[in-house]
């Protein structure tokens, strides 16, 4: 399958978080969307692999992809190396998007200021031809997205721009709670963490409204782009 949009992920539950919204949005719109995690979030603090898994899977289904997979790298142990880069590449040219989302370029985590490096040269590295990769031992053909943007997680960042995520909003904090090991939940023993504490859903609908109100409607979710983006007709940016 050939997908427009894939977003890439360190962990599962970050794309939920960034851009589940967003992911709504184009799909609604007839675009094909895909997920990639790059581990399975085996180093958080709540939860199990074998719990994170089902979350995950739920929340897939919530979000209504087309495909995720995951590609198992080791939480908090990943490095931006060439192993690392072919195994993603693989992924970028077996589903072909025209845009990678992928994470922010700094932010609270570790991981992800590492993920987001790691994707953003996988993307490149995609598109030469000398790098072989194989799918089913078949040479798969070099790839490289149209457009890499950077989804904005925890850390505030200034955005380049703001995707109107209104009417799924209440669909993406679905898709993020399907992950009850790793937040709030009045029923769980696990201990507290910084993203368990009930008031981090009110911070996620507050960065929402924020990115929202900045283009002058309920939630939005931003973006940062790694190149400039050209527009054909000027009333396509309204």
């Amino acid at each position: 399958m050939k997908l427009d949009i894939l977003a890439i992920a360190a962990h599962p539950d970050d794309v939920e978080l960034a851009c589940s919204g967003t992911l709504m949005v184009q799909k609604a719109l007839g675009n094909t969307c895909g997920i990639l995690d790059l581990t399975k979030g085996e180093m958080g603090t709540r939860g199990t692999i074998e719990i994170r898994k089902i979350e995950s899977e739920n929340a897939t289904q919530i979000i209504g992809i087309d495909v995720r997979e995951n590609i198992n790298l080791g939480d908090c142990k990943f490095e931006n190396n060439l192993n690392n880069q072919v195994k993603i590449i693989e992924i970028i040219r077996k589903y072909q998007p025209e845009i990678v989302l992928i994470n922010a370029p700094e932010d609270r985590h570790p991981d992800h200021g590492r993920a987001s490096k790691l994707s953003s040269d996988a993307c490149f590295y995609a598109g030469l031809k000398k790098i072989e990769t194989f799918e089913n031992k078949i040479l798969q053909n070099p790839w490289r997205p149209k457009q890499v943007f950077h989804y904005v997680q925890d850390k505030m960042l200034t955005v380049d721009f703001v995707i109107d995520i209104t009417p799924y909003f209440e669909s993406k904090m679905k898709s993020i709670k399907a992950y009850s090991s790793q937040f709030f939940n009045p029923n769980s023993s696990e201990p507290s963490t910084y993203i368990a504490d009930e008031k981090y859903f009110s911070y996620i609908e507050a960065r929402a409204t924020e990115f929202g109100h900045s283009i002058g409607v309920r939630y939005g979710e931003g973006f940062i782009k790694q190149k400039q983006i050209g527009i054909k007709n000027i009333f396509n940016i309204f």
